[in-house]
């Protein structure tokens, strides 16, 4: 069996996303949408994931795996000199330890290299209200979150404080103040920093993941009263995504909540990642602005109008849909149009588009 530091330097080399470590099978690495057994590698007996599971807690100064051990769940990060940053994700399955390992580059590229469209960076220059970066998870969220802080953090004097579960990127204070926070290890959950927050002089809030009502409800307030907040959702789609905020509260509440809503949205970008011709990945966005037109939407409940609004806003508002941008790539030859339709939010409508 290799050294974990060995497997985490591989898998860097390689430019690996993800590294696995799961009883029963070699250590796999993930290429994009591939997974691939790491080279010579056997196969991991319980005793084998315990090993690697006690290595990589010593790497974090000794964090205790008694959450992991007592819950069956543990998720931290941890950087190896030299090499990169790695956001754990450490899980009990059939009696054994295991452990998906994402890598996280130390410094951020261009967001220009990461195919990131600069109208996205761009909504870092808003002073207030809430912008939600939403996608299926491994999308790329946390990347472009990043980016928007790094571009923030490189020109404005502000205070930007992120509250992150863990924390992936580092940010090196610049122009601006960044307080990082860790639930769990800094404070006790999102809900309880992110009311502290308030009370720190913040400019600029980062919220990992809205999660339940009450979150979402401090979150709103703190857009409301002048604060900048960029936080991410499970969603895919701009009208999935409103549906969803409105939802999580109780009957009763969903009216007030929609009007407060529309107030308080600045834009919702949502992101995959798309198999290219050439057999790499690029990031594919649909981007809603709030124009008085989709707020009085969301205010009336006319959510189903969304898509059709953005699609119609295109040339003249910055916005663009998902299924737009998609289509666009076919056209260039950069997606086929098996891809084009697989990852339409209306492949129905898309089908005839790519003539298939």
């Amino acid at each position: 069996m290799k050294d974990l530091k060995e497997i985490l330097k591989l898998a860097i080399e390689k430019q690996a996303s993800d590294i696995f470590i799961v009883a029963g099978r070699p250590v796999a690495y993930r290429f994009h949408h591939e997974l691939v057994n790491a080279p010579d590698s056997e196969r991991l007996m319980p005793a084998d994931t315990k090993t690697l599971l006690e290595q990589i807690y010593a790497l974090t100064f000794n964090r205790p795996m008694d959450h992991l051990l007592n819950e069956g769940d543990d998720d931290f990060s941890f950087a190896l000199e030299g090499v990169s940053r790695f956001r754990v994700s450490a899980f009990k399955q059939r009696g054994s330890l295991a452990a998906v390992i994402r890598a996280i580059p130390f410094s951020l590229p261009e967001p220009s290299a990461l195919h990131i469209p600069q109208s996205v960076i761009n909504f870092g220059q808003l002073t207030k209200g809430m912008v939600l970066i939403t996608g299926p998870a491994a999308s790329g969220k946390s990347t472009t979150l990043a980016c928007i802080i790094d571009s923030i953090n490189h020109t404005r004097n502000d205070h930007i404080i992120t509250l992150e579960d863990p924390i992936e990127f580092l940010h090196r204070h610049d122009r601006s103040i960044v307080s990082q926070r860790e639930i769990d290890l800094d404070t006790e959950s999102y809900v309880t920093a992110l009311r502290a927050a308030l009370r720190q002089s913040p400019d600029v809030i980062l919220l990992g993941e809205m999660r339940d009502y009450e979150t979402i409800s401090v979150a709103m307030t703190a857009a409301e009263t002048g604060h900048l907040i960029f936080s991410t959702l499970h969603t895919l789609g701009a009208s999935n995504t409103i549906n969803r905020i409105i939802d999580v509260f109780p009957p009763e509440q969903q009216h007030q909540i929609a009007i407060q809503l529309s107030t308080v949205l600045s834009a919702v970008i949502s992101q995959q990642l798309v198999p290219t011709t050439d057999g790499s990945i690029l990031p594919v966005f649909e981007i809603m602005t709030i124009t008085p037109a989709i707020a009085n939407m969301i205010r009336e409940g006319k959510v189903y109008q969304l898509d059709s609004q953005i699609h119609s806003s295109s040339d003249h508002a910055g916005m663009v849909s998902m299924d737009d941008s998609l289509l666009d790539l076919y056209k260039k030859g950069t997606i086929t149009a098996e891809s084009a339709i697989r990852y339409a939010l209306r492949p129905e409508l898309m089908k005839p588009k790519v003539k298939l």
